[in-house]
């Protein structure tokens, strides 16, 4: 997969950023001495838990250097550790173990959550939040204009690049672990300038394996012209021009006692 594109990443911030201000709201740990950001990206959401808890030991994760590059300029005294969440090991435990739109670039979830659960400290939790956007109409896009003739044999690996859960799924796993767990999902209406933006949008982050995928920029503009025509359709301009998309998100908080 190409690499991360912190730029194209926060050409939409504050939508991005409003996600993990909501789940660090929620979060029920008043005094959290050390946390950790997994898929910290640019930083945006490390921002968010250094305004929730100011007092906090942060360390902000991410296995792009890109973005950890980007994060260490927004905020030079921060710690910044490069490392694939998949892989990674901690020696010490997180009164918060936090992410944000990053779990779904991770496989195994069956292990995954269990093990990141197992990081936090007494009276801790793990929080997270991931795109539920899998039966959107921009995710069903993409995968029919995948699916086109010209490039469908090269499209296997990136149709399962992100892990696809539902709620029940993490409740499954959390329930037997957790002193209590706190589960729901949001759907955010994006306000943009047009369809060129929901394209925008997706470049950064879920168009990524499907581009990547293509052999010559020849097929990536045209695999992005008959994207943007669908997006067209399906998303009309308002009475001011702009369009409006929906994107759906899953939240949980597992607290440990």
């Amino acid at each position: 997969m190409t690499a991360w594109d912190a730029g194209q990443y926060m050409k939409f911030s504050g939508e991005r950023t409003q996600p993990s201000i909501d789940l660090a709201a929620k979060v029920a740990v008043l005094k959290p001495e050390r946390i950790v950001d997994l898929g910290c990206g640019p930083g945006n959401s490390t921002e968010v838990l250094r305004s929730r808890w100011p007092g906090a030991e942060i360390v902000g994760l991410d296995s792009s250097e890109e973005m950890i590059s980007a994060a260490s300029r927004s905020f030079s005294e921060g710690k910044w550790v490069l490392a694939d969440i998949a892989s990674w090991e901690s020696p010490v435990l997180f009164d918060v173990v936090f992410s944000n739109a990053a779990l779904q670039w991770v496989p195994n979830h069956e292990s995954l959550i269990p093990r990141l659960f197992a990081l936090v400290a007494s009276g801790g939790a793990l929080a997270v939040q991931l795109p539920s956007h899998f039966k959107s109409a921009m995710h069903r896009e993409i995968l029919e204009v995948a699916d086109d003739p010209a490039w469908r044999h090269l499209m296997d690996k990136a149709k399962t690049a992100m892990t696809k859960k539902p709620l029940s799924f993490y409740y499954d796993v959390l329930r037997p672990l957790a002193s209590r767990l706190d589960l729901w999902e949001t759907e955010y209406y994006h306000a943009v300038e047009g369809p060129e933006s929901v394209l925008a949008w997706f470049r950064g982050t879920g168009l990524r394996p499907f581009l990547s995928a293509l052999g010559s920029e020849e097929q990536k503009s045209r695999f992005e012209e008959k994207l943007l025509e669908r997006y067209g359709r399906i998303f009309p301009r308002q009475a001011d021009g702009r369009v409006l998309f929906p994107f759906r998100r899953l939240f949980f908080i597992a607290y440990r006692a």
